[in-house]
């Protein structure tokens, strides 16, 4: 339930008339200053609503960012899971250990300057290399 409910309001506020209409509450309530005096009781409207609106969107975009996240690994995999050649240990990479992703990272830097090598020289750079695993 959580998820929908995040899913719509991320979609909700990231509308264009979302941004206009907290513009314009700003606005009514700068145009309301000089009718409190501007008060601390009028300055404490604004602090207290951004507050409470900043961590509330906190968790919002978390989940959000959270789901595009997912969604965009499981694209990824399906894609190195279906085409010939390709390196499937990649697979769920991100679930590797910071010293797994450098060591990973560290085969490809070499690949590429191969690969950079290979062309510099007037070679062929097609295919897909082998990478030590």
């Amino acid at each position: 339930m959580f998820s929908r409910f995040a899913n719509w309001m991320s979609k909700f506020l990231g509308h264009a008339h979302s941004f206009n209409l907290a513009v314009l509450l700003i606005i009514v309530w700068l145009l309301t200053g000089p009718y409190y005096r501007y008060s601390d009781a009028w300055q404490l409207v604004v602090n207290t609503g951004t507050t409470i609106v900043t961590f509330l969107m906190v968790f919002l975009l978390q989940n959000t960012q959270n789901r595009d996240t997912i969604a965009i690994h499981l694209k990824l995999d399906e894609i190195i899971r279906s085409l010939k050649g390709a390196h499937n240990e990649l697979l769920k990479v991100e679930e590797l250990t910071d010293e797994e992703l450098v060591e990973l990272q560290k085969k490809y830097e070499s690949l590429a300057a191969e690969i950079k090598k290979r062309k510099t020289a007037g070679k062929d750079i097609k295919g897909t290399p082998k990478i030590e695993t």
